[in-house]
């Protein structure tokens, strides 16, 4: 069976949407209620909005995925799971995608389908396409289930005329079988006879398997979310209270680059196609009045993010940005500080400068990096250029377990909660960039915690 594309704007036609300036404070008070849409784990984004939230004496309502027990049964936490989250939580799972999912026909899941594929065969791997479309609408009518009577538990928890901001926070989707790991390894890390085209693993059985679950999973949640939403929002707007959504993104941002901010993006970012859906749901929803929108984020290190080998490249030149834009502040002076003492002592920020400069001009990152025809696929060349930079920025560091891009991804991500948070009451767009100007701009107010 043939897998029908998402509808989606055409790539040539966005426009770029930079967020320069930083947001005026929002008008959140004691009593309105933070709903965190997904599960909160620790070294994500989501982490940075839901301290401004507290900050501001802001209710925070958590939520979780779920987890899948050795049979592959999805179920709530269990008691001793659940008395180790802050409340109040949902005990209610809101795992998406359809990977796990049984098909009406056998029984049998997408994983199930694949789970006896070995390395050697991937490429040749066959999908049942009508078990797996018959799965992927079981997951979504098991979604909605969920989100329905999340919505009911949620409603509890909502006093009357709130002000109710969510944070969606659900990404990924990897399916979960064996073969797949191994096989986006060599996406994401092989060189030289490992080396794997992204294009040619996207286009193949498995390709096409992950780009639907990530759909589902990263991008059709946050509309599953507005709809299933809108009593609450109607009862809110009706009681002079108020409902908004926030989702996070990536779609590349902008980094100092040869004293330039530039849009530069990674490759190859396979999620980049969720996410360019993502946008469109949030354009969509904001035609039809709905306060949402997406920032796309400049990426950090965080637990999932760790496959991608030599992401990390771009997150050097924040240094440059401090610099530039809050240099003598208290802030700036300290991280500056801090990160200085993470150097061997051979190494300076400008030879960090100089050396990302030429890496992120270099011939191989920019033939896969133009902002009209992302996301792209990657190159030979341009794998291993990215991946060997990688590893010479961290032999430039003391201890390869402490290195700079750690505690640059904590300040981003506060700062970016502070922007989001603070955005979110007033938006202009449905789809915002966080470049690395306003992030440092940020930071140098000395509000960001």
């Amino acid at each position: 069976m043939e897998r029908k594309a998402p509808t989606m704007t055409p790539r040539n036609s966005r426009s770029f949407s930079p967020l320069r300036q930083i947001p005026p404070e929002a008008k959140y008070k004691a009593g309105d209620v933070l709903v965190v849409f997904g599960e909160l784990f620790s070294r994500g984004y989501a982490n940075g909005i839901v301290d401004e939230a507290i900050r501001a004496g802001m209710k925070v309502v958590r939520s979780t995925v779920g987890r899948r027990e050795s049979d592959g049964q999805l179920r709530a936490l269990n008691a001793e799971e659940f008395a180790a989250q802050p409340q109040p939580f949902i005990n209610i799972p809101l795992e998406a995608g359809f990977d796990m999912e049984p098909c009406s026909q056998d029984g049998t899941s997408p994983v199930d389908q694949i789970k006896h594929v070995k390395m050697g065969e991937w490429a040749e791997a066959k999908l049942d396409w009508a078990k797996v479309e018959d799965s992927r609408r079981k997951a979504t009518e098991r979604f909605r289930q969920h989100v329905q009577n999340y919505m009911l538990e949620l409603e509890k928890h909502i006093p009357k005329g709130a002000n109710v901001l969510f944070a969606h926070t659900m990404a990924g989707g990897v399916p979960r079988a064996k073969i797949l790991m191994p096989t986006m390894n060599r996406v994401f890390k092989g060189t030289g006879d490992r080396h794997l085209s992204s294009e040619t693993f996207w286009q193949s059985e498995l390709g096409k398997l992950c780009s639907s679950n990530f759909d589902d999973v990263t991008a059709l949640t946050l509309r599953h979310l507005i709809e299933l939403s809108t009593p609450l929002r109607e009862r809110l707007s009706k009681e002079g209270g108020s409902t908004r959504y926030v989702a996070y993104g990536y779609h590349g941002n902008e980094v100092l680059i040869r004293g330039e901010y530039k849009w530069q993006s990674y490759a190859p970012y396979l999620q980049g196609w969720a996410k360019i859906l993502l946008e469109d749901v949030a354009s969509q929803e904001w035609k039809r009045g709905v306060h949402v929108a997406v920032y796309n984020c400049p990426e950090i290190l965080t637990n999932s993010s760790s496959i991608f080998v030599g992401i990390e490249v771009p997150l050097y030149p924040f240094l440059s940005a401090l610099k530039k834009e809050i240099g003598q502040t208290p802030r700036a002076l300290s991280i500056l500080s801090r990160a200085k003492a993470l150097l061997n002592s051979d190494f300076d920020f400008e030879k960090i400068e100089a050396f990302t400069d030429e890496v992120l001009t270099s011939r191989e990152l920019l033939s896969v990096c133009h902002f009209e025809t992302w996301p792209e696929h990657n190159s030979k060349s341009q794998m291993e250029k990215l991946i060997h930079s990688s590893e010479k920025l961290v032999a430039m560091h003391r201890d390869p377990k402490q290195l700079i891009t750690f505690l640059l991804s904590e300040e981003i991500f506060r700062a970016t909660g502070y922007i989001m948070f603070h955005d979110s009451f007033v938006p202009s767009a449905p789809v915002y960039w966080l470049g690395h100007d306003v992030i440092a701009k940020t930071l140098g107010t000395e509000k960001t915690l």
